[in-house]
């Protein structure tokens, strides 16, 4: 099982999202966390089961929300580049590579 490593600008969009869920209905923030919980753990797993978006990019999509886990597969670690909403501003992690 490969380590997964959570850029600080990702973790931000995760901690953001769950707030918001959390505002919205109480609980629904933490089942939001326990689903990106949920697909980290697929993440190391098996890192290269979900498809490639672009370059060496690939996205793991979050079941019952609209978001998604964008990684690259290092030698090392598996490492999460942006928590992406989306239907916000498909481009926007580019600079994180």
């Amino acid at each position: 099982m490969k380590p997964i490593v959570v850029l600080e600008p990702a973790r931000q969009e995760m901690i953001d999202a769950a707030k918001y869920y959390e505002l919205q209905a109480p609980g629904l923030g933490h089942q939001f966390l326990d689903k990106i919980e949920s697909a980290m753990e697929d993440l190391g797993r098996a890192p290269g089961q979900w498809p490639v978006i672009r370059y060496d990019i690939r996205r793991r999509l979050i079941h019952r929300f609209p978001y998604g886990l964008l990684y690259r597969i290092d030698s090392a670690a598996v490492v999460v580049l942006a928590v992406m909403h989306t239907r916000q501003h498909p481009n926007y992690w580019l600079t994180r590579m």
